[in-house]
């Protein structure tokens, strides 16, 4: 709950509400954007261990038709470093 005026005018009450229905929304688009920032760190570092720079590793999935998204190749990097080893040995 809220604390102060903020709890008990109506009016300063209903400020607060609707400003944190705008940084609700506000951040739900953020939220998107750290996500995949995020996963790309990720998959940077999981790919550097092995010798290929991110940017390098995107273009040769793309080349090679590996329908891979940044959300699975960043769990394959964190989770299951031999899976993602297998698709990095794939397209070098």
């Amino acid at each position: 709950g809220y604390w102060g005026s903020r709890s008990k005018v109506f009016t300063i009450a209903k400020n607060t509400v609707e400003k944190g229905l705008q940084y609700a929304y506000r951040d739900r688009k953020v939220k998107k954007r750290e996500f995949r920032a995020l996963w790309i760190q990720r998959i940077n570092a999981g790919a550097r261990q092995h010798g290929i720079s991110y940017s390098q590793l995107i273009g040769k999935l793309a080349s090679k038709e590996i329908g891979l998204n940044r959300k699975v190749l960043a769990d394959l990097a964190m989770n299951h470093p031999e899976a993602f080893k297998a698709v990095i040995d794939a397209v070098k």
